[in-house]
């Protein structure tokens, strides 16, 4: 599922700054780009009605203003945001702000003073986001009224969405479909060794491969990134888990409600060392424990920017004895335990849906 040009330079925008020079400034170089729909604010307190009667695509919003600032401003829009998704492109020359911002709901920030380059490539990745999160929304929509006037087609339609919808992920995060394949296989088979009846198994294999789907909404420059994260980059990066959630969480399908929770919580740690909420134990769903040692020893065998591919024996290694960034202690023992005794499967469905075509 792509989103063109057109529809992006068609996207509705709001600029709003205390300060006139700043929002001509914006505005102009928002129009010069060929941005059709760009209007603009100069009073904090009108942003949420405006937003009620337009629905932006975008807001660059200023967080230093007199009266209300910005992050009373997200506060207010997060009340009337029928998603709970804030399209919101903050504006600061403080750096300290920033990392404030993000946690307040922001989704990226442009840094005073402007340059053309930055705020275009910022706002275009914006709203291809946002776009795409409402096509996805749209989608699922449609596909909740078929439930309803043609259950026949239900699970074809259901597991054709999951897969646009993964493959959006996928193509943001230059993966390849193999990965999805494998979580598929991993996530039911440790599912079945667990005793988990044919119904939860069944859910399993179609709503794991939708745990990074949260990834669609972070910024190339933190997702693409080949080396390590600062503090800010990685407190945005661990942002797709909720991110993934709210893209899930309205959707009524017993897969997407699957989904919703696998992508919230497939990042907790049995220890409670985990992201975003610091679940520990069984306040962890049984979902997101089965995900959680499917993820890491895929992403163990497979070559990522910080690491090289390793194998079967060493990826074992890891999980079973630790490495200080993987412990054992990270995952559910009985879990653990099952993936020991049986981790030649891992191995085989590993080396099977590696040699497939994605």
């Amino acid at each position: 599922m792509m989103i063109d040009n057109v529809a992006i330079f068609k996207a509705r925008i709001l600029v709003v700054d205390d300060m006139e020079t700043n929002v001509q400034l914006l505005v102009r170089m928002l129009v010069s780009a060929g941005y059709s729909a760009v209007t603009s604010c100069m009073d904090p307190r009108a942003v949420c009605t405006l937003h009620s009667q337009h629905a932006y695509d975008l807001i660059l919003l200023d967080l230093m203003m007199p009266g209300m600032d910005g992050f009373q401003v997200m506060e207010g829009l997060k009340e009337i945001a029928p998603d709970g998704y804030l399209p919101v492109l903050v504006v600061s020359a403080q750096p300290g702000e920033k990392l404030r911002a993000l946690q307040s709901g922001a989704k990226d920030f442009i840094s005073k003073p402007f340059a053309l380059a930055e705020v275009l490539a910022r706002v275009h990745n914006m709203l291809e986001v946002r776009l795409l999160h409402q096509a996805l929304q749209l989608a699922n929509d449609v596909l909740e009224q078929r439930v309803q006037e043609r259950t026949t087609d239900l699970q074809d339609n259901y597991l054709e969405t999951i897969f646009i919808m993964t493959r959006a992920a996928e193509h943001k995060d230059d993966d390849t479909g193999a990965h999805v394949q494998r979580i598929s296989h991993y996530a039911s088979a440790l599912a079945r060794l667990l005793g988990q009846d044919e119904d939860f198994i069944d859910r399993m294999f179609f709503a794991s491969p939708m745990h990074d789907i949260g990834k669609i909404g972070i910024p190339d420059h933190v997702l693409l990134k080949p080396g390590g994260f600062t503090p800010e980059e990685w407190e945005i990066m661990k942002g797709h888990a909720a991110m993934g959630a709210v893209i899930l969480g309205n959707g009524k399908s017993r897969y997407l409600k699957m989904g919703a929770e696998i992508a919230l919580n497939h990042h907790e740690r049995w220890d409670g060392s985990g992201y975003p909420h610091g679940k520990r134990g069984e306040e962890i769903p049984l979902t997101a424990r089965i995900m959680n040692i499917c993820d890491i020893y895929d992403a163990l065998r497979s070559k990522r920017p910080y690491k090289p591919a390793f194998d079967h024996e060493k990826a074992v290694d890891i999980l079973t004895q630790g490495d200080g960034r993987t412990q054992p202690e990270h995952f559910s023992p009985p879990i653990l335990a099952v993936f020991q005794k049986n981790h030649l499967l891992f191995r085989d469905i590993f080396e099977f849906h590696s040699a497939q075509p994605s």
